[in-house]
């Protein structure tokens, strides 16, 4: 039996002041523990000899024969390419993410905590991307960025994104990341000036995870059946493409080896293939939770090694 007009008032009454206490929440933690990368990085400090800029068994090519061929000084250029590649990506999707969250805000009520809090959001997201493009340029190396078919790609994605697979798509891309920056960020290792960056990020992003965390709870409870099955499509799609956009081929070309050799040694290499798999367990366990890990996006999942 359907439920009185009254419950459902009641039940979306409660659901809007339950976000509104989130929002709230995350407003007061916002004005309490944010960064300015300007000034809390240390630019001009020197970059550490003979340190990773991501630890070495993280590496793409780690455990590979191409990685027995490159010396100890060629590992370490690599992964300052490879760091550059995934701070480039994850600048290009903070820019996407920007643009969904400005959706957002433009169909909602500016006085409501939730519409000022997506404001607040895309004001942390300018901060990190000029983060990530201040670090790619200090250490000296190209903002790779996606190849040309995900660039062209990522122009669709404000379209075709929304409700629950827009948010989902936000919590793939930071939750994956989180995990690989958790893991550098205390690690003395990797060169002062990523783990800072890490350090940065990891903080700021655990607000905009529970807050994306929270709307796709919301709004999968609101989807039908048909409803579903295109959230669940679209966010494995972008899964996918978020995962094969962190390296970008031509790092490979920093030591000497042939990008398309190279990356295919990479997509076959199971160091590598465990590495996203380990990146995206949380946030993969959440998803299937909530309803976003089906049939229709199966295939994608698999591909991007987070399925097995």
């Amino acid at each position: 039996m359907a439920a009185p007009r009254g419950d459902d008032r009641m039940s979306r009454t409660l659901q809007v002041n339950d976000r509104e206490k989130t929002a709230a929440r995350l407003l007061g933690s916002s004005a309490k523990n944010s960064y300015d990368p300007e000034i809390d990085i240390d630019w001009a400090a020197p970059l550490a000899e003979a340190k990773p800029f991501i630890p070495l068994h993280r590496s793409s090519l780690y455990g590979t024969h191409l990685w027995d061929r490159l010396s100890e000084e060629q590992r370490i250029e690599l992964t300052k390419h490879e760091f550059a590649s995934i701070a480039s990506n994850g600048l290009w999707f903070e820019v996407l993410l920007m643009q969904m969250l400005l959706k957002e805000f433009y169909r909602s009520d500016p006085r409501s905590s939730h519409a000022q809090y997506a404001l607040t959001e895309v004001a942390d997201e300018c901060r990190h991307s000029t983060m990530f493009a201040k670090a790619v340029d200090r250490i000296g190396a190209p903002a790779y960025g996606p190849v040309p078919v995900l660039f062209q790609a990522g122009r669709l994605l404000p379209a075709v994104l929304k409700g629950p697979s827009a948010y989902a798509s936000i919590l793939v891309a930071e939750e994956i990341l989180d995990r690989f920056q958790r893991d550098q960020m205390y690690d003395e290792d990797v060169q002062p000036l990523v783990r800072m960056v890490n350090r940065i990020h990891v903080l700021e992003e655990a607000r905009h995870v529970t807050f994306a965390r929270e709307e796709v709870i919301r709004r999968m409870a609101e989807c039908n059946a048909a409803e579903r099955a295109y959230h669940q499509f679209w966010t494995a799609a972008v899964a996918y493409g978020i995962c094969f956009s962190l390296i970008n081929p031509r790092v490979y070309k920093s030591v000497g080896l042939r990008p398309r050799d190279a990356y295919r040694v990479a997509w076959r290499n199971p160091h590598f293939l465990d590495t996203l798999h380990w990146g995206g367990e949380k946030i993969m366990g959440f998803l299937d939770e909530a309803g976003l890990v089906g049939a229709p996006g199966m295939p994608f999942w698999k591909k991007a090694g987070l399925i097995r």
